[in-house]
């Protein structure tokens, strides 16, 4: 005992550690949508997963999961569906719902629970569909299992495996409005037990051979749910004694539907004896096998002036070729205002049957044999037949002749709508006659090529889906509707065809844009469906579509639908994404703009080198370096071949020539002088005359002027003398001042002509003619090659 105590700290930790690490590898899903609900189907989950706490709806179908445990629901409380459908439940715990107020759908079928609690739905009060089939349960009741759900509306209960059927407590449901039932291996059911508080809207009942295995226990039940539309399904009624319990129907029966149920004509006959004189409005026969060679002649008395509707899908006869003529059952088809034939090999109507129909309004024959021969004899009208019908349907037949069709519909005085979808018209002619009532016109799928002005002007729609067109051109003023999708389509249609067209689906062609022009044609348009084609995204239709085109008509297909085909580097891309450069969108402005952008900037670049003399600038440095790198040469007087390089304005040209050359160059002993009006080469670049005639020159004569100063040419001289002093060490600038000028009024360029200025001695010109001859000797003293 003492060591069970010891030992018991360590047996809760490790209890808390398996229990804490249940929950910590509890599965994640998240696969939830924008309206919160959470797909978690088909994932193999053998416990409820962990889901986002705002999750509204859970579906958890086709797993594993084996139980609910109190907690796995506690934090969801605003689910409003839960579909744990074909699971392995065996086990629920009472309060596993409890925190399901808001819960509104719940799905339980397809399971393994054997015992249903009503602790399960005690908190379940919003709860409106409730479906239970399919679990191996073999009772229902005696307790009042579903008094809790006080707003249920649909309940499916039972399965193959229920048994016996007691009180449940069905009177306390007083909003139910639909109920099935499966309980093909009953033996036990209490009277009363499937009675609602109020009459069911609709009920389906899935007996299988109960009907002829025992009669009394459907009565019993018929009798409690038997109101206004009752559906009778996976069942076999085959004799007279499997028709009698559809006496407790007799009363209040509307609709009757036989789905997926074997039965022969001699039931039926007895039915119609059974049920005659109810108010039975509605009959339908769907996936139902036929035995028999229709001898209806026994119920030929039978009064069913209320049946106006007969529905029949998938009908099978068995040996058809041996039934008999419809002509027996003149007492009903003259009652019928709306009959569908549909997918039950019917080949012909003979027009003996067709006269026994005078008050046909709504006829449904497609997906059937008829053919261009026998669509001939079935609306035959030569005796008046058919004047009442406005809606007929012959889709998914063998048809082929358009021309065929619209001559015989061409006698139905009152047709409005016509749908001849799914045959092999491929072709039209170019004129037919229609009744002047049509107004709707079903012709896709019909493999059409090409229009005609065969189609009635009077339709309000009209459906050309899925054919082979690419243009449009009759007039349609009076339609409304025209559904375009699955053609070859390049452009919208015009809209002076359309006055008033409201609505246009034109999904799926080869549409590359529409613009607001196209949009605006359609003066009546408020909605389109365009999606799926292959857009062209240029810039005006992506502007266009994401800017303007709500302002003009509703998306019905939503924008996402409207995808990119091309360019390559867009395709699949939704157009409300796509975002393109301004060079992509204006490609002849952008570059316009650029290049007048670039010249432009050129021109203001050259304007600033004038103002600012950048070229000569670079000039200068290109000459000084090519200068710089030319090496040092010590030049021995007899390589000099001039004793001065005169460098002056252009200006003062007349005071060098006349004055300062003839009193050098005729001086005893004579000075040799270098001008570049006389002594440049021609042809060769002028700087590189410059430099060369200043290399081979002892000094270099600057005549500076104001007109000095403002001479390209004369700076680049200046430069050079300057770099000759400054690199070779000499002293070889020798100035004369022509006339004043001011140092503050030299350029900033000619930063050298200052510094030699303020470092060296010039000679000034003299006004006074008494003075010249000492500045003539003081300038021959500085140009003599003994200095």
């Amino acid at each position: 005992m003492r060591l069970l105590r010891e030992k018991e700290p360590v047996i809760l930790l490790f209890v808390f550690i398996l229990i804490y690490g249940f929950e910590c590898s509890k599965t994640k899903c998240n696969n939830c949508d924008e309206q919160h609900f959470c797909n978690c189907s088909f994932q193999h989950l053998q416990h409820v997963p962990e889901i986002p706490l705002n999750a509204r709806g859970l579906d958890l179908s086709s797993n594993e999961i084996k139980s609910i445990r109190m907690t796995d629901l506690r934090p969801h409380t605003e689910l409003k569906t839960l579909n744990l459908h074909k699971n392995k439940l065996v086990f629920i715990h009472e309060e596993a719902f409890k925190s399901q107020a808001k819960l509104e759908v719940l799905d339980l079928s397809l399971n393994k629970l054997e015992n249903l609690s009503s602790c399960w739905f005690k908190e379940l009060k919003s709860l409106q569909q409730l479906n239970l089939l399919e679990n191996p349960y073999t009772t229902l009741g005696p307790s009042p299992l579903f008094r809790f759900l006080v707003n249920l509306r649909t309940l499916q209960i039972g399965s193959l495996s229920l048994k016996e059927v007691h009180w449940i407590g069905m009177d306390e449901l007083t909003h139910l409005d639909e109920m099935t039932v499966v309980g093909g291996s009953l033996k036990v059911y209490e009277n009363g037990s499937f009675q609602a508080s109020r009459p069911v809207g609709l009920v389906s009942l899935s007996l299988q051979s109960l009907f002829e295995n025992d009669p009394e226990l459907v009565y019993k039940i018929l009798q409690d749910v038997s109101h206004s539309e009752l559906i009778i399904k996976d069942s076999i009624i085959r004799t007279n004694t499997s028709t009698e319990p559809f006496k407790a129907s007799k009363e209040g029966i509307r609709c009757l539907t036989f789905l997926n149920t074997t039965t022969t004509d001699e039931a039926i006959t007895n039915l119609l004896l059974t049920l005659d004189g109810s108010p039975l409005s509605y009959i339908g026969l769907e996936d139902v096998h036929l035995v028999g060679q229709g001898w209806w002649q026994k119920a030929m008395f039978t009064h069913y002036e209320t049946l106006h509707t007969v529905y029949i899908r998938n009908l099978d006869i068995q040996g058809f070729i041996k039934f008999s003529s419809m002509i027996q059952l003149a007492f009903l088809l003259k009652n019928f205002h709306k009959l569908s034939v549909i997918n039950s090999m019917l080949f012909v109507i003979p027009r003996q049957t067709t006269c026994l129909l005078p008050h046909i309004e709504y006829l449904d024959m497609s997906q059937n044999l008829l053919t261009d021969l026998t669509i001939q004899e079935t609306l035959f009208t030569g005796f008046g037949q058919l004047q009442n019908l406005n809606t007929l349907n012959v889709s998914q037949n063998a048809l082929k002749s358009f021309g065929v069709l619209s001559s015989l519909v061409a006698n139905l005085k009152r047709l409005i709508h016509l749908d001849v979808s799914h045959n092999s018209f491929v072709s039209m002619p170019e004129k037919c006659h229609w009744p002047a009532t049509l107004r709707f016109l079903n012709l896709s799928n019909t493999k059409l090529l090409r229009l005609t002005p065969c189609l009635p002007s009077s339709l309000t729609v009209l459906d050309l889906s899925e054919n082979d067109l690419k243009s449009f051109h009759q007039r349609f003023p009076k339609l409304t509707t025209l559904i375009l999708t699955g053609n070859r389509f390049l452009n919208l249609p015009q809209g002076g065809l359309f006055p008033n067209l409201g609505t246009l689906l034109i999904q799926r062609n080869a549409l590359r844009m529409f613009t607001q022009k196209d949009l605006s044609s359609l003066k009546n348009l408020r909605y389109l469906e365009a999606g799926t084609n292959n857009f062209l995204c240029s810039c005006e239709f992506v502007s266009f579509f994401r800017n303007k085109v709500d302002d003009l008509v509703t998306l019905r297909d939503g924008r996402r639908n409207y995808v990119c085909d091309t360019p390559f580097s867009l395709r699949g891309d939704a157009i409300d994404s796509v975002r393109l450069s301004v060079f992509e969108c204006y490609m002849i402005p952008a570059v316009s703009t650029l290049c007048s952008v670039i010249i432009l900037v050129l021109i203001v670049m050259a304007v600033t080198c004038h103002k600012l003399h950048i070229i000569w600038y670079l000039h200068m440095t290109k000459a000084w370096i090519q200068a710089k790198r030319k090496p040092a040469v010590s030049r021995s007087p007899e390589e000099l071949r001039y004793d001065a390089f005169v460098s002056y304005s252009q200006h003062d040209a007349e005071w060098v020539e006349e004055i300062l050359v003839p009193n050098l160059e005729n001086a005893q002993p004579p000075f040799a002088l270098c001008l570049h009006k006389r002594d440049f080469r021609p042809g060769r670049w002028i700087v590189d005359n410059i430099i060369d005639s200043i290399e081979k020159s002892h000094r270099t004569l600057f005549v500076l002027s104001e007109h000095f100063v403002t001479s390209e040419w004369c700076r680049y001289e200046l430069d050079f003398s300057h770099f000759r002093i400054v690199d070779e060490q000499n002293d070889s600038a020798v100035l004369i001042l022509l006339e004043p000028i001011e140092k503050e009024t030299i350029p900033k360029r000619f930063c050298k002509l200052r510094k030699i200025m303020n470092s060296r001695t010039y000679l000034e010109w003299p006004e006074d003619e008494e003075k010249r001859s000492e500045f003539w000797s003081n300038l021959k003293a500085a140009l003599s090659r003994d200095q």
